[in-house]
């Protein structure tokens, strides 16, 4: 196991060699969450590291089973932190422990399959750096629904649009996986969720606090579930009730 690796026994993190306190942030955090994407994971991180930014990756693998975490654990870079589950808990809870890691001044989420480029990251922190916006979401969607299933493309266009109706947004891409902000908003409210809820809680919660997102374009590539995709028909019913819920409580 390299010396950037932490492991999640329950809530709590234990490392033996990590003195997190002490390191210097670096302009941008990426929080990664993994399960079962062995076959996808490093080419990801080896794009993720050649971005010419000041980056940190926080790579938290959500138990997987697959090999995934042994090819996690060989990773011996300074810019690479692998954070462990002791069990699979959902992606949410893998991107909450990612965020509780984050040092770097901007924030953002990248998956760990190919369904997007990371080389489209620099342009969705720009900007937060100008001080042009204060949440950017990296929309599938802005060009038109590059959806291989009618069914998901539906879905997709009923949550963005009862977002927009719930909390007077204007999204056209609420499920968006890269959605960066300053890491110090994570400050002003607590997530919850466990699995694909989290989207829209933390849309949700981000509308509520009256900052508005900006949507930028990016490319994507949507895989099948036989390619390892694993959001189902049911989570969109999970996203509703997270949406209807947290319009009126925190």
């Amino acid at each position: 196991m390299s010396q950037n690796t932490l492991v999640c026994a329950g809530d709590i993190a234990r490392t033996d060699t990590l003195d997190m306190a002490t390191e210097k942030g670096a302009l941008l955090t990426v929080v990664m969450p993994v399960y079962n994407e062995a076959k996808t994971v490093n080419q990801v991180i080896e794009r993720v590291l050649k971005l010419d930014l000041d980056v940190e990756l926080i790579v938290v693998d959500d138990g997987s089973t697959d090999g995934t975490r042994d090819v996690l654990t060989k990773w011996d870079d300074e810019r690479v932190r692998v954070v462990l589950h002791e069990k699979n808990k959902g992606k949410g809870a893998a991107v909450r422990t990612g965020y509780d890691h984050a040092r770097g001044e901007i924030v953002t989420i990248q998956d760990a399959d190919l369904e997007l480029n990371p080389d489209e990251i620099p342009t969705l922190i720009q900007p937060i750096i100008d001080g042009t916006a204060d949440v950017v979401y990296g929309s599938r969607f802005v060009h038109g629904w590059s959806h291989r299933s009618a069914l998901n493309a539906f879905a997709n266009r009923f949550l963005s649009g009862l977002t927009n109706v719930l909390y007077g947004t204007h999204i056209r891409d609420m499920e968006a996986c890269y959605k960066v902000f300053r890491t110090e908003l994570l400050q002003r409210f607590t997530l919850r969720a466990n699995r694909f809820d989290f989207e829209p809680e933390i849309t949700a919660k981000l509308s509520k606090m009256g900052l508005e997102i900006v949507e930028l374009p990016v490319t994507y590539k949507p895989r099948e579930f036989t390619d390892g995709k694993k959001i189902h028909w049911r989570d969109g019913f999970e996203a509703i009730w997270t949406l209807v819920k947290y319009r009126f409580v925190d």
